[in-house]
């Protein structure tokens, strides 16, 4: 076929071979594994030990109760016949099952299974045809739409040919080379023979292959030149994709662009020429890159990236010069012209919006005066540099280049890596804020787009999610449970309600947001909690008490786990769902002393009082262990309770009373988690 963009490649090879299982498993066929090759131009699928035969199918069709196919001599009735009839079955292929508490007729039907060969007509156009893809397209006059025009199709069972028709072709024995390298027909005996004529025709078919060769290779050229290439595994991802036969050389570049900021030139031989940047041993850009190419290489070619670099490489120090000519915070005004979201306002808007939330995070956080002043001027620079031409052309770079203009224009060291920092984390498994400014910064510019982004009724749904908000929302969390940040969520998402209020149209009233917000983080937080170990029963146990203290509910959780195998954390558990049990229907918790009637209520009562002081302060204190493990002095006299007197009184008064001595315990142990969620 027509060369595949690179990003599309490896998730259609995933689905390929998912479907290639489903059709074969639903085609009873069996086989011994699947295996899938892939290049830009090609898309391969080789089954390994296909079965000649299916399976046979062996069907059981249901008919008419027993006591009605067979008369009182057990002979066969009409009905039993018609049946069988009906199924195209011997009467003696009937069988009698049972099917609760009646027997059944039923037909048994056996259908021999085809050869593969047959089969493989019906499976080949039907995989093809159920790839789908983000963006497809349709050519010449057919209706098929596929990733790209396909150009010939191959396909054997061993020596044989599987002459399926699809996408206006017909498979064959023929296959092609290399476009550039070895560009002629191959003909093709059986399996082994491809593997072995595709190699010599310039094709690297194994995607891990081409990878390491490309790695082994782009590793000896940087020792060569007394350097080293970071691991970068996206991009060589991306190189693997776009060659068949790969050839990797090393180019280089004028010195003097290593004057503009090192990002700048990462992004443009990265992202722009697909080429990788050669680092000196301490880590600052050598002038040198290393490019792949999918046609050999020579002089020539080697001189068409560099002329392509330095093409970039100009536009880029151009720009870079004529944005030091303003400073940064001369830029500001300029976000008044630069909308952010149609219905949520400018960007100066937003930096308003977030400098105030800075400033009540301070507040919050306690943090020291020169602190609050940092991070105020980082706010109000932050988005300054959306209007500079490197971020135009570079759009990745923004906040990194924030910081690099700051840094040139005499900013403070806190301030201008508070601009880069409030970014991140910018992808799973990216690094966090390390200063406090910095931290501050990215929760109050998350947070309100969060806010904002709801108000408006913009939420993501399945795969769509243009504002990465389930990025931010996890960005805010693991920030606050890296730097075990204490503060209430709820106050600070209202604090960013209000900021919309006046320039802003806004779909959901303040309540809704924050609920639909409440919802949002909670499974968030269920993820991170999954991802570092916590059982789903403890997870579920402290989210259902609220996520309004994000780092509380981690510790909780985080106790909860480390006590699981406690002998005296299970009677706790023990004693609660006694307690849970009998009272979850009943809401009053005040206890009246003069009606016990038996000293264990007494008892229960007064090591209650004295308990939930201890735990109360615990929680504080933020010990939830101690709160935990103090609690576990309820067991004996919970049982003691349960021993001494009959809970559900036929007098009401002493009954409530006794169920509200033990609700009393239950909104105690609520009080760290739900303990109920845990079996």
């Amino acid at each position: 076929m027509e060369e595949m963009p690179a990003r599309f490649i490896n998730p259609v090879m995933e689905q390929m071979k998912d479907l290639s299982e489903e059709k074969f498993k639903v085609h009873r066929l069996p086989f011994s594994s699947i295996r899938t090759y892939s290049t830009p131009r090609r898309l391969l699928l080789h089954i390994v030990g296909l079965e000649p035969v299916q399976e046979p199918l062996v069907q059981e069709i249901k008919g008419p109760a027993a006591k009605v196919a067979f008369d009182e001599n057990r002979k066969y009735t009409r009905a039993a016949q018609g049946f069988a009839k009906s199924q195209r079955v011997d009467l003696q292929d009937l069988i009698v099952k049972p099917v609760g508490m009646v027997d059944y007729v039923f037909a048994v039907n056996r259908q021999a299974g085809r050869p593969a060969a047959e089969v493989l007509l019906e499976i080949c156009p039907a995989i093809i045809s159920s790839l789908h893809f983000p963006k497809s397209m349709r050519w010449g006059k057919g209706e098929m739409r596929f990733i790209r025009p396909i150009r010939w199709l191959l396909a054997l069972y061993g020596e044989q040919v599987i002459s399926f028709a699809t996408a206006g072709l017909v498979a064959g024995n023929i296959t092609y080379g290399h476009r550039f390298l070895s560009n002629y027909p191959i003909t093709v005996q059986d399996p082994n023979d491809y593997f072995e004529k595709i190699g010599q025709a310039k094709i690297i078919i194994d995607q891990s292959q081409r990878q390491k060769v490309i790695w082994e290779r782009i590793t000896e050229l940087a020792v060569q030149e007394g350097g080293e290439v970071k691991p970068d595994p996206d991009l060589l991802e991306q190189v693997v994709n776009l060659v068949e036969y790969p050839t990797v050389m090393i180019g280089s570049f004028n010195k003097e662009y290593l004057q503009i900021p090192q990002e700048v030139l990462i992004t443009t031989m990265r992202d722009h020429l697909r080429c990788f940047p050669v680092f000196s041993q301490d880590s600052s850009l050598l002038a040198r890159f290393i490019a792949v190419s999918n046609n050999g290489g020579n002089d020539l070619i080697r001189s068409g990236f560099e002329r392509v670099l330095r093409a970039r490489l100009a536009d880029a120090a151009f720009f870079w010069n004529e944005d030091l000519k303003t400073p940064l915070v001369s830029r500001v005004e300029s976000l008044k012209r630069i909308v952010w979201q149609e219905n949520l306002g400018t960007l100066y808007q937003k930096m308003e919006r977030v400098t105030s939330i800075c400033f009540f995070l301070c507040r919050a956080f306690g943090v020291e005066q020169e602190v609050t002043a940092d991070t105020l001027r980082a706010s109000h620079l932050a988005k300054a540099d959306l209007s500079s031409n490197v971020v135009y052309e570079f759009p990745e770079l923004q906040g990194i280049m924030g910081c690099e203009y700051a840094k040139r224009q005499g900013e403070k060291k806190a301030v201008s890596q508070a601009i880069a920092d409030h970014y991140l984390p910018r992808f799973s498994g990216d690094k966090l804020p390390s200063e406090k400014p910095g931290i501050i910064l990215s929760l109050a510019d998350k947070l309100d787009t969060l806010v904002g982004c709801f108000a408006a009724g913009i939420q993501p749904t399945g795969s769509q999610d243009p504002y990465g908000l389930r990025r931010q929302a996890l960005g805010v969390c693991h920030i606050i449970l890296e730097n075990a940040l204490v503060f209430c969520l709820r106050d600070i998402l209202a604090t960013a309600y209000q900021g919309f209020l006046l320039s802003s149209r806004l779909e959901l009233t303040q309540d809704e947001v924050l609920k639909e917000l409440e919802v949002f983080f909670t499974q968030r937080l269920r993820n991170i909690f999954s991802d570092r170990g916590i059982p789903h029963d403890i997870c579920e146990a402290v989210l259902s008490a609220g996520v309004h203290d994000l780092y509380g509910t981690w510790q909780k959780a985080s106790a909860l786990k480390d006590l699981s195998s406690e002998p005296d954390y299970q009677d706790l558990l023990v004693a609660f769902h006694r307690a849970y049990n009998i009272s979850q229907k009943h809401n009053v918790t005040e206890v009246n002393e003069t009606l016990f009637q038996h000293s264990v209520e007494t008892e229960l009562n007064n090591v209650f009082i004295s308990t939930s002081k201890k735990v109360r302060q615990s929680v504080k204190e933020r010990d939830f262990r101690s709160a935990i493990m103090i609690m576990t002095q309820l067991k004996k006299p919970v049982d003691s309770f349960f021993e001494g007197v009959m809970v559900m009184a036929e007098d009401e008064k002493i009954r409530k009373n006794r169920l509200s001595l033990l609700k009393n315990i239950v909104n105690l142990v609520f009080s760290v988690a739900d303990l109920s969620k845990i079996g």
